[in-house]
């Protein structure tokens, strides 16, 4: 297929800021969210001092999101990914999206951000796929775990190879990348032209 793929990263590279605790505190609210931050604090203070994102997320999807009913949490990401794209997105990153797209581009997200509002998201903004962490859930309830992997890292390269075997897509298809951190850097590896966003301000159109 010869098409020109161009990915996004989500937090803080197509929006100004971090998604996913905003959400988990839409969903359980300030005085849960520092609760559940609290619980074995011990542990929680290792896991930042060694940067373990995949732990520290694990520990609050479960606090936050186990024994939900899963259509209540669709129904919370639609309404927080409208707020996204009312006033979080980053102009410039959006700017350079619409340009994609009206170059026929594919243009796809992938975040580690939750699908509970990233679908919708990518909805809203009419991307062609949306590659990001997904909630486990079990007869309509959710279970508290992560089905699968946190999409960060070497799992966003994981993911966008998978996507491409599944859209009949080649890899020399991949061509631009945007990111802005370390959980990025296999994801602009696989693009022909990866561009760190937290380093350059884009222009409108593609240089």
């Amino acid at each position: 297929m010869n098409v020109t793929v161009a990915a996004f990263d989500v937090d803080d590279t197509l929006t100004v800021r971090d998604c996913v605790v905003p959400f988990m505190r839409s969903v359980a609210g300030t005085g849960r969210l520092m609760k559940v931050m609290l619980s074995n604090v011990g542990e929680t203070i290792q896991n930042v001092r060694r940067r373990d994102r995949d732990a520290l997320k694990a520990k609050f999807v479960s606090g936050v999101f186990s024994g939900r009913n899963a259509r209540e949490i669709e129904s919370l990401g639609i309404q927080f990914a409208s707020k996204v794209a009312d006033g979080w997105l980053r102009s410039d990153v959006a700017a350079r999206m619409r340009w994609h797209q009206e170059q026929g581009h594919v243009v796809i997200l992938v975040s580690a951000s939750l699908g509970s509002y990233l679908h919708p998201l990518g909805d809203l903004l009419e991307v062609d796929a949306v590659l990001c962490t997904e909630l486990e859930e079990v007869d309509g309830i959710l279970t508290g775990k992560l089905e699968g992997k946190n999409c960060r890292g070497e799992e966003k390269a994981s993911r966008i190879q998978k996507w491409c075997e599944g859209a009949g897509i080649d890899v020399e298809d991949l061509v631009y990348a945007y990111g802005d951190s370390s959980g990025d850097v296999q994801m602009l590896e696989l693009f022909a032209l990866g561009t760190w966003v937290n380093k350059v301000d884009l222009e409108e159109s593609a240089a």
